[in-house]
């Protein structure tokens, strides 16, 4: 209807992918088993837009099953450029190698050697700016507004060219505040996904207020918005079984993705735990439990932020003070929240499993019933 009625005028009808369905089905289903049927019914001037991965902008999701699924629909692709679940306008996290790696990823549709971006009718961003000078609140957070314009243009842009183009015209041609911004910038991301939800966790967050770890959540009205959703640990393991065994969401992507997927000798480390539930002693390639990979990754992310802050001090003086200061005082945040999530994680799942944190990682600050205890006066927002 909407789509005849613009079409004398030139006019396009972009309709988002995201269903949004309470029931019994795995919710990352949703939108595929709704708008793959569909394909070839809508009008030519219509734009399907599907967000980037099948869940809800989530530091790591596999791209989602409907690019190459609808070959006879106009797509487009969803990002967020606003940082709702990558630590708000707190976190550095520069969102280039997120949607490269997803408008790279081959959908294997119709064959193998087609990636999601030759799919592409459009792409759409979700963002939000404030009444700060600088826009967005953060000084980085700026750069993703850059980034996803360029990437819009041309999806095949490298993201480290990209930061190059950002940091020459934000911060200088200075050999020193060009390198160092760069590898911060190019690890940030990485380094989110590690602290919040390694190996193919996703959804831990806090429920409404989607601010900081509570994987511990099982009590919201609907089950797709509780954390233990999505992790189901338990002693016997953690992960969600997305193979033909379990939801077979893994079956909605084309044979040889899913056939890779829905195997544990093929599906990558950083995708096992979306569509597997393993044991916590699964030996991991690189020889450690899974348990120890998890330990391992939410140091790493927290290791990665210390690493920030140092790299960022070094360029005291090559920098003007006013943003100096601003960006340490954010990285600071980072390093307190990264943290935290840190802590509330293991201290969660050492609970769920019945296992002590591993040797040579250290203990959390804090007791898992101290940080169950933390309530917020706003979000982001210190605990009170």
């Amino acid at each position: 209807m909407m789509a005849d009625a613009l079409a004398p005028h030139g006019g396009v009808v972009m309709w988002r992918a995201f269903v949004y369905t309470p029931g019994t089905t795995d919710r990352v289903r949703q939108a595929y088993d709704e708008f793959a049927p569909l394909d070839g019914k809508f009008r030519s001037n219509v734009i399907v837009q599907v967000k980037n991965g099948p869940l809800d902008f989530q530091p790591r999701e596999p791209f989602h099953p409907l690019f190459g699924a609808m070959p006879r629909t106009r797509l487009a692709f969803e990002g967020q450029v606003t940082k709702e679940y990558l630590g708000f306008s707190t976190h550095l996290a520069f969102l280039a190698p997120l949607w490269k790696e997803v408008l790279a990823a081959d959908t294997c549709r119709p064959a193998c050697g087609h990636d999601v971006a030759g799919h592409l009718a459009a792409m759409s961003g979700v963002s939000n700016v404030g009444d700060d000078r600088n826009w967005t609140g953060s000084d980085f957070d700026q750069a993703n507004w850059y980034a996803f314009g360029r990437m819009a243009w041309d999806p095949s842009l490298d993201p480290a060219a990209i930061a190059d183009e950002w940091i020459a015209q934000t911060w200088g041609l200075d050999p020193a505040v060009v390198a160092t911004i760069r590898s911060m910038m190019l690890r940030s991301r990485e380094a989110v996904v590690d602290t919040m939800t390694p190996l193919g966790l996703t959804h831990l967050m806090g429920s409404d207020h989607h601010h900081g770890p509570a994987p511990w959540v099982d009590n919201m009205p609907r089950p797709d918005w509780n954390p233990t959703y999505y992790h189901q640990a338990d002693r016997g393991g953690i992960g969600f079984d997305r193979t033909a065994r379990g939801g077979g969401a893994a079956d909605q992507y084309a044979a040889p993705v899913a056939s890779c997927w829905s195997s544990l000798g093929c599906v990558p480390d950083r995708l096992l735990l979306w569509f597997h539930h393993v044991p916590w002693t699964y030996r991991m390639r690189s020889g450690e439990t899974l348990w120890q990979a998890l330990a391992n990754r939410y140091d790493h992310g927290l290791g990665e932020v210390d690493r920030m802050q140092m790299d960022w001090a070094s360029l005291q003086g090559r920098v003007d003070r006013q943003r100096f200061d601003a960006v340490s005082a954010r990285l600071s945040r980072q390093r307190r929240e990264a943290q935290w999530w840190r802590d509330a994680s293991l201290a969660y799942f050492e609970r769920q499993s019945g296992l002590k944190v591993p040797a040579g990682h250290a203990r959390p600050l804090h007791s898992l019933e101290t940080y169950r205890s933390l309530r917020f006066n706003s979000i982001p927002g210190t605990p009170r």
